[in-house]
């Protein structure tokens, strides 16, 4: 793999950082602003939505842009309104940098996600892709855990600063290993706007960015509620939450990086063999949340399937969306982030019912349940390789 995409990966582990790091955070930030926890809480959402609407929104503003630049601008927004959140001491003001930062997040990740296809043979999409991801799932191994213990010896201000720190080096790195100036297929010409558009009006396109969006519901419903499990159902101290969510963070980064050796060629075996083991895997956990060793293994297990079917469903967008070279990667992005944003939701509202804690996990094993549900019938047409249409 070309060494531009590890620099692309520096920034999007960044960013993981920072779009997950607040779980930890949040009791600090509300004592320091004087707002309640749950009004803090919407630091989260406002960040999933600004990732949402950010991504096709800005991906189409960027799109004339040369892709260096685009870049190299996402990072030093995102890191900028890092600084600004840092030294704020008023919660509206901070609540807007988050807009910001999630906004810069999905243009870069949409733009990343473009140049990332572009920078390996046609057939190698998805080991372009593991490679990108694994930014995220290395920031949920050690940028979250590290985020959250720097947060409580220094104060939430000083995560921020560090994502800000952690921003430059990703963008000397672009600014060093990304081409300048725009690419052969943007001199010679390219679908309109509206064309690229239009992609959406596929059916097929429709369904692999649905089934995305309902794994990666499943896979953050659960993560989102992880915490409670670890210390209720299992009866453990909450330094073992530390645990079980790097345990989680290194079975995406297996399931990342061994999804992103199939993916391209052996989609269907990934979806079929995959999906099926992470339905079961969901009401496992439930089902043995009282028992540690069970507890522990399983999570990672589950973390390692939900980011392999997850990446390969994101890997199916990027193929079914080669007709928009310049908005695919915002058509992933939204995708994943509609997941990330809906999951928590549908996993909050179990918890009042009889399930309490174990409720996201039986939530999450009823989304993979329909995404197999929808899945299986178009197997076919989902794994269908489109080895002549290129992203460029």
């Amino acid at each position: 793999m070309p060494l531009p995409l590890y620099l692309l990966a520096m920034a999007v582990f960044a960013m993981g950082t920072s779009e997950f790091m607040l779980a930890g955070l949040l009791p600090d930030i509300a004592s320091d602003l004087d707002v309640t926890v749950g009004t803090a809480g919407v630091l989260t959402s406002a960040f999933a939505i600004g990732m949402i609407i950010g991504a096709p929104f800005v991906a189409a503003l960027a799109r004339d842009w040369p892709r260096r630049a685009s870049l190299l601008g996402f990072v030093l927004v995102f890191a900028a309104a890092h600084a600004v959140g840092t030294v704020t001491t008023s919660f509206p003001i901070l609540f807007a940098t988050r807009i910001v930062a999630a906004l810069a997040n999905a243009g870069f990740l949409a733009v990343a996600l473009t140049a990332a296809v572009t920078l390996v043979p046609p057939d190698r999409k998805g080991r372009a892709l593991a490679v990108l991801l694994s930014g995220t799932t290395v920031a949920t191994i050690a940028g979250v855990p590290g985020g959250s213990v720097l947060g409580t010896v220094l104060g939430w201000r000083a995560t921020f600063w560090a994502v800000a720190a952690l921003c430059l080096p990703a963008a000397f790195g672009i600014l060093k290993g990304i081409p300048a100036g725009r690419d052969e297929d943007e001199a010679t010409g390219r679908p309109a706007l509206r064309a690229e558009l239009a992609q959406l009006t596929r059916p097929q396109l429709i369904l692999v960015m649905l089934l995305g969006a309902l794994v990666n519901a499943a896979t953050f419903g659960s993560l989102t509620f992880l915490a409670p499990v670890v210390t209720d159902s299992a009866g453990l101290g909450e330094l073992w939450i530390s645990v079980a969510l790097v345990l989680f963070g290194a079975g995406s980064f297996v399931g990342v990086t061994v999804a992103g050796r199939l993916s391209d060629r052996r989609p269907g075996p990934v979806i079929a063999v995959g999906g099926p083991l992470l339905l079961i895997g969901w009401p496992a956990l439930a089902m043995l949340a009282n028992e540690p060793v069970a507890l522990f293994i399983l999570v990672f297990v589950q973390g390692a399937l939900s980011f392999a079917l997850g990446s390969t469903l994101i890997t199916r967008v990027l193929y079914e969306a080669a007709g928009a070279p310049t908005m695919a990667g915002s058509y992933a992005t939204a995708a994943l982030n509609v997941g990330a944003a809906v999951g928590p939701l549908i996993a909050a509202a179990t918890l009042s019912t009889e399930a309490r804690d174990l409720g996201p996990l039986w939530a999450s094993g009823l989304l993979v349940a329909v995404a197999l549900l929808i899945a299986f019938p178009f197997l076919t047409a989902i794994t269908a390789r489109r080895s002549t249409e290129v992203l460029r």
